[in-house]
């Protein structure tokens, strides 16, 4: 496996133009991001659903946070709710109970430390609690619509599986494309891959008789497909 250095320079030199096309085309393909509805750009309604949607899929996170926004979409709002009401909005998603009260202590968090501005930097949002980078780097890019570049398990597996970089996890992922991907593609890399992981490029039974990309995809991890005749 080669290093992380060797790796970016050889997405660099090989597929960065590939790379750039191919995200033109999903960002044609998929224009909205799946948060986009629930969330309104505002950043702290990415922080909480990003928070509820740890190990919880889409189809449940979504209404959860609707009927959460309901109730308190503000930092001082949430600190108001008591976990008990919190936990009734957001069931079903997993591990309700403890999240309910992640969501509180954030909330305080960011009152107390950011004067209830949710922070701006990816260091200073990895000290909330249960922040990790994808988040962080969602918060930044999705709410508050700086350079970020956001990597979950679709980011990462598409990824690979187009052919763009060789890595072993999402946080190397994340670094590879940091260092090979012109900033000008980081807002869309989370929206066009996550969209493209979920409708078509799937783990299992990718759907490649309708992928918008396949001349450009190296097929990598996924069996060889041929297009529908039309």
């Amino acid at each position: 496996m080669p290093t992380n250095k060797q790796t970016s320079t050889k997405a660099a030199s090989i597929t960065v133009t590939v790379m750039g096309h191919v995200l033109e085309v999903l960002d044609r393909t998929y224009t909205d991001h799946p948060m986009a509805d629930v969330t309104q750009g505002d950043a702290y309604k990415v922080l909480i659903s990003c928070l509820l949607s740890l190990r919880t899929k889409d189809e449940v996170t979504m209404p959860a946070s609707l009927r959460l926004f309901e109730l308190a979409d503000t930092p001082e709002q949430m600190v108001r709710l008591t976990a008990e009401q919190i936990q009734k909005a957001i069931y079903p998603v997993g591990f309700y109970r403890n999240k309910s009260l992640t969501l509180i202590e954030v909330s305080r968090d960011i009152l107390a430390r950011y004067e209830g501005a949710v922070p701006k930097t990816i260091d200073e949002l990895l000290t909330l609690k249960g922040v990790g980078r994808k988040t962080a780097n969602l918060v930044v890019g999705l709410g508050h619509q700086l350079p970020a570049v956001c990597v979950d398990t679709h980011v990462h597996r598409i990824s690979n599986r187009l052919g763009f970089i060789a890595t072993n996890s999402p946080d190397e992922t994340e670094q590879v494309l940091r260092e090979t991907l012109p900033m000008k593609y980081w807002p869309i890399v989370n929206r066009v891959l996550v969209r493209h992981g979920q409708e078509t490029c799937k783990p299992i039974g990718p759907r490649c008789d309708v992928c918008p990309v396949l001349e450009d995809c190296q097929q990598r991890e996924a069996s060889p497909r041929k297009r529908s005749a039309k």
